[in-house]
């Protein structure tokens, strides 16, 4: 089972990896690599603060 997400503009639920709302055409904003990247070496930092 995939998880959902609202579309602002219509208010219908979408599949979480959906780039547009199949309903109303909103282009739901990309999240940056950059961002993605930066929680991945944060959470490999943590893990390793706390396992050492």
């Amino acid at each position: 089972m995939s998880r959902k997400k609202e579309c602002p503009g219509c208010a219908m639920e979408t599949d979480i990896r959906d780039d547009v709302c199949p309903i109303c055409g909103y282009e739901f904003p990309e999240e940056p690599k950059s961002m993605k990247i930066a929680v991945w070496v944060f959470i490999l930092l943590v893990m390793l603060w706390i396992f050492f």
